[in-house]
């Protein structure tokens, strides 16, 4: 970004005049004498303003429960996505607040992309609650992942008759599941938790 372009379309009330002049001085000098700002220089990633659910379960039916390891499914989609977080179903009693932690790991590294330590509150409908990550995290196309949640909780409600492939004509994606083996918590492709995931597009 050039310093007129900063000018001209940066609000002043956004910063402290000491920012501005902070943000300017970085823009006026060159490396290496360029001071150090604490404000991130990535471009932010351009997404699409339509939030979309894929829904991976044809059947909801009762009591799944939880033994203290992370409800577990691998995906792959076929374009660029970034996703905001999963739909998890709550308790079949009634209302309840589920301690979770979420995550989406990267299965060629190992590496987990995104984690998030939350709860959720559910009022004993079976319509999966949203939870949601700090950030979008971002997927890209061909590469597996898998989406983890560790539910802490009475039981749930739980997804059957699972799809091994989805088409989201509204979004044009196609998600595929498989098995993510070990430490699972008994969910499948054909049945379990983790029934929604919830995404964005990339902006074209």
């Amino acid at each position: 970004m050039k310093m007129e372009e900063f000018a001209l379309n940066v609000d002043p009330q956004l910063l402290s005049e000491s920012e501005m002049n902070k943000i300017y001085k970085y823009l006026a000098v060159s490396p290496p004498d360029r001071p150090v700002l604490v404000y991130s220089d990535r471009p932010r990633c351009q997404i699409s303003s339509t939030e979309y659910v894929v829904s991976r379960f044809q059947r909801i039916e009762n009591r799944w429960g939880f033994n203290g390891t992370s409800d577990r499914i691998k995906f792959m989609v076929d374009r660029r996505i970034f996703v905001v977080g999963f739909g998890l179903y709550g308790a079949i009693s009634g209302p309840h607040e589920y301690k979770t932690q979420i995550k989406i790991i990267h299965c060629g590294t190992n590496k987990t992309l995104a984690e998030h330590d939350t709860s959720f509150v559910c009022d004993g409908n079976s319509r999966p609650c949203r939870v949601c990550f700090k950030e979008p995290v971002e997927i890209l196309p061909g590469i597996t992942y898998i989406a983890a949640a560790l539910i802490r909780g009475p039981d749930s409600y739980y997804g059957t008759k699972g799809l091994r492939r989805v088409s989201t004509n509204d979004s044009d994606v196609t998600f595929q599941f498989t098995y993510a083996a070990m430490n699972n918590n008994g969910t499948s492709v054909e049945d379990g938790q983790i029934p929604e995931i919830i995404y964005y597009t990339a902006a074209e």
